[in-house]
């Protein structure tokens, strides 16, 4: 959970509205983002939206607080959860996670934690798994470690069984959103997908049998978006820090993985090296 800074003064608790989350309140939640420091364009509201149930909170019916249910079979993802500062200590951030818990239903819980948003949702249950770091930076181009190529729509079924695997979500609709404007990289046993997101673009999911399969997939992403903005989310334990560094991507931060009813974990023949985003795991 973020809290956003705020220049209104403070509302009782019982002044807020909790309503479904729909397209008209996206102008009110990207200002949230804005003001929480995330650079989430209006169109990347709209693609976790178009796969999510959700929440916001209004007063006078300006947005306040916002929270996204993405559910992927089994596994649901809990995203886009800001609190606009006015509303701090009033209960609001529980409130909204009660809400897309309940979307949710008996569905393992998956989160990416800010420094504000752990304590609640440790109180909820919420226990930590690992680290994300996210790198950001001008791309620098790198020699191809094997070969990489280009995937098409038809590969969709495919790619999202990978990722099953790797991930344990089933993902095969927001694949599909994510390949409609984005590009497919293809290597032997493995896959990543590169699309505009933020100030520029960003790679993720990077799906791969083994870690030089996901470092050849980065490095050819790196060498596509050479001299422009890229970002990745990587799970700290995958190792490859060091990888996006040399391609010019620069640690800025992360969170914290968090997860809540967790399920037991089937043999897994593929790793998830980088996020879809830190919403979206």
């Amino acid at each position: 959970m973020t809290v956003t800074p705020s220049s209104f003064p403070d509302h009782p608790a019982q002044a807020f509205n909790l309503v479904p989350f729909a397209q008209e309140h996206l102008t009110g939640a990207q200002r949230l983002s804005q003001e929480a420091g995330w650079p989430h364009r209006g169109e990347d509201w709209a693609l976790n939206l178009s796969v999510s149930e959700g929440v916001v909170a209004l007063i006078d019916n300006e947005v306040v607080g916002t929270a996204l249910c993405t559910n992927f079979g089994d596994v649901a993802a809990l995203n886009m959860i800001i609190v606009d500062a006015r509303m701090r200590g009033q209960g609001l951030g529980a409130r909204l996670m009660a809400w897309i818990i309940a979307c949710a239903g008996a569905r393992e819980l998956r989160l990416v934690a800010t420094v504000d948003g752990q304590p609640l949702y440790a109180k909820l249950g919420f226990v930590e798994t690992g680290r994300i770091v996210q790198h950001q930076g001008e791309a620098r181009a790198a020699a191809p470690h094997q070969p990489v190529w280009d995937g098409c729509a038809q590969d969709r079924a495919a790619l999202a069984a990978m990722d099953m695997n790797a991930s344990g979500m089933s993902r095969a609709a927001l694949i599909g959103k994510i390949i409609e404007h984005g590009q497919i990289l293809k290597t032997d046993g493995g896959f990543a997908l590169l699309r505009d997101f933020g100030r520029g673009r960003v790679l993720g999911p990077v799906v791969a049998r083994d870690v030089a399969g996901a470092r050849a997939l980065i490095a050819e992403a790196a060498t596509r978006c050479a001299g422009t903005f890229l970002r990745i989310d990587l799970p700290e334990q995958v190792g490859l820090a060091g990888c996006v560094e040399d391609l010019g991507l620069t640690h800025v931060g992360g969170g914290t993985a968090m997860v809540c009813a967790a399920r037991m974990q089937n043999d897994r023949n593929f790793t998830t090296y980088g996020l879809v985003s830190q919403a979206l795991g």
